[in-house]
């Protein structure tokens, strides 16, 4: 909490939402928004909300008849100055919901600093105005406490983050804004420049290679709290621009950077959510997540652990599966606790259809009975062996729900990821007060991408092989994720520093000698110079904050955020440039082919 005294001012003593009983026959004047206005038998009320809280107010007429004339002509949003004295609310009239609930003000003199239209919607906090008209007007929707709360936990991890990397010996460095392009992985934002005509910057998706240079640099160690631009489709965790806290250390491997993390966010939450995370945080292999979980970012919350049923059905009367079996595919599922007791067969056969909808070829459901007895579409294709072995591996008792999905194994694990999220919801399994981090390391080191046709890094080019093995299919990287609550917080890695095993993983990406000069010259330069063995991480705020606040999207703890879309309703942006300023840059503007027919 702010120390009040720092915020006053040549306009007022205290804040608003700053009064309680110990202040009791004070002398205040207070500066803030009409929120609510009432008259009651004369004498009128008004809440008085600043960025603090609010406070009740009371405009008596025969005490001060100017002021309480004043407040008749008050509205919501008016800025107004008062100045009264603080009293301990009448017996009965205490507002128990409200911090300063057990005072008032009553007022002898106002002041109207700033008259106000009515706004487009009410400025509290459970509202259902539509989120496009909310980020129009962000400057009204900020004034909300709720949003103000988002802002201040913001304030308060950063400022955390701080206190904690200060003594631990890092940097703070501030890296450029304007960079090059490089092909790092998502789409870099362009800038052109006026003095090199033809040529253009790009905005940083993050300080990566600038980073590493700073270690090449000997400053040993480094974090920044940076804004990254990436020109990407929004989605509700993730958006054109973030802000990330990003760390890099000299001489360090993976449990030096982990001894950093882990004691950081269990510190965060225990400041910002009042709940005592135990450390060390779980850590699994990125193998034995996708087994376990079908997901690189699983919520830990809840159980449901997937259970492989391969080998039960080679060779099984049930033809899906055994042809799965046959073909070198996989039997996956997992046990809904009470499934069976609380989802309807409508319910039990949509589940089918949602599986389908994450790309598997289908889903089996099985209803566990009394006595080991099974309901299932499937249960007449099932041998008593088969039966036995499903609820043996699955640990299923009466009145759960085994859900059994037979495909490839990455569309297996899809399916089941998002049934096992979809129903820990619908079973009331997630407990909002738990917080649960796990790592991964040893992800692969590359991924196939069917839309370039091309090995691409799975993290990044810069990433260090685990070991010598650089084979695209089998390589492993020195790479690592922390993940809570389902949500993955960031990731890093151990960098190679050595240029030649960098040039070599620049080949295997498909970079020709030219292309590795051109985009990557300087970092491979640097490296000969004598780089230090480093390695670093970086974390998304933006997502931690959306956790910490109980959001389901990032926009809701940004200040000024961009729309879905990525438009921005506040500014008008993108919008059109003036003609003179782009001859000025020489750019010509082309304008999209219009399809037949179409406007």
């Amino acid at each position: 909490m702010t120390d009040p005294s720092v915020m006053v001012t040549a306009m007022r003593t205290h804040l608003c939402g700053e009064l309680r009983l110990a202040h009791a026959g004070d002398q205040v004047t207070l500066c803030g928004w009409v929120a609510h206005r009432r008259d009651h038998g004369g004498v009128t009320f008004v809440d008085l909300r600043d960025r603090e809280g609010v406070v009740q107010i009371v405009f008596h007429p025969d005490d001060a008849p100017e002021a309480h004339a004043t407040a008749q002509e008050l509205r919501g949003e008016w800025v107004v100055r008062v100045t009264g004295s603080v009293r301990e609310r009448p017996p009965g009239m205490a507002n128990v919901d409200l911090a300063t609930g057990a005072v008032e003000v009553v007022v002898t003199s106002v002041e109207v600093l700033n008259r106000a239209e009515t706004p487009p919607f009410v400025i509290e906090d459970r509202i259902e105005a539509d989120e496009l008209l909310r980020l129009e007007y962000r400057y009204l929707d900020l004034r909300r406490p709720e949003m103000t709360r988002a802002l201040r936990l913001r304030h308060e991890i950063n400022r955390t983050i701080r206190e904690h990397m200060d003594p631990l010996g890092f940097l703070e460095v501030e890296t450029p804004v304007l960079t090059t392009a490089t092909p790092e992985g998502a789409r870099d934002f362009l800038v052109p420049s006026r003095m090199f005509p033809g040529s253009f910057y790009a905005l940083p998706q993050s300080p990566q290679q600038l980073k590493q240079l700073l270690m090449v640099a000997g400053q040993d160690r480094y974090y920044q709290i940076v804004r990254c631009l990436r020109d990407e489709k929004p989605r509700a965790d993730r958006g054109l621009e973030f802000t990330q806290l990003d760390v890099e250390m000299s001489f360090a491997d993976e449990e030096d950077i982990v001894s950093v993390i882990e004691p950081l966010y269990a510190r965060v939450v225990r400041e910002t959510q009042g709940v005592d995370v135990t450390t060390p945080f779980r850590r699994m292999s990125y193998d034995e997540m996708l087994e376990r979980y079908g997901s690189d970012k699983p919520d830990l919350r809840y159980g449901m652990e997937l259970s492989t049923l391969t080998d039960l059905f080679e060779g099984s009367g049930f033809a899906a599966f055994a042809k799965v079996a046959a073909d070198g595919g996989v039997i996956k599922g997992l046990t809904a606790p009470r499934g069976a007791a609380v989802l309807s067969r409508k319910e039990l056969d949509k589940l089918v259809e949602d599986a389908k909808g994450r790309g598997a070829a289908g889903l089996v459901w099985i209803a566990v009975e009394d006595g080991r007895a099974l309901r299932s579409p499937v249960d007449k294709f099932l041998s008593d062996e088969e039966r036995n072995g499903i609820l043996d591996r699955t640990g299923a008792v009466p009145g759960d729900l085994v859900c059994l999905v037979g495909d490839r194994v990455d569309r297996a694990n899809v399916a089941l990821d998002g049934l096992r999220r979809d129903l820990a919801a619908r079973l009331d399994l997630i407990s909002d007060e738990r917080w649960e981090f796990v790592w991964y390391f040893e992800p692969p080191l590359f991924d196939w991408s069917d839309d370039e046709n091309k090995w691409v890094s799975n993290h990044h080019p810069f990433t260090a092989p685990l070991t010598d093995d650089l084979e695209p299919r089998t390589a492993k990287a020195r790479a690592y994720d922390l993940i809570l609550n389902g949500s993955e917080l960031g990731g890093g890695s151990i960098r190679i520093h050595d240029p030649q095993i960098q040039e070599r993983v620049f080949e295997v990406l498909g970079l020709s000698h030219e292309e590795i000069e051109s985009k990557f010259g300087h970092l491979i330069r640097a490296f000969r110079y004598g780089a230090p063995p480093h390695g670093g991480i970086a974390m998304g705020l933006d997502r931690l904050a959306m956790l910490m606040a109980g959001k389901d999207a990032i926009r809701d703890v940004q200040a000024f955020p961009k729309a879905q879309s990525g438009a921005d309703p506040l500014m008008g942006g993108p919008s059109p440039v003036d003609p003179a300023q782009l001859q000025e840059l020489g750019i010509r503007v082309i304008e999209p082919a219009r399809s037949e027919g179409g406007r």
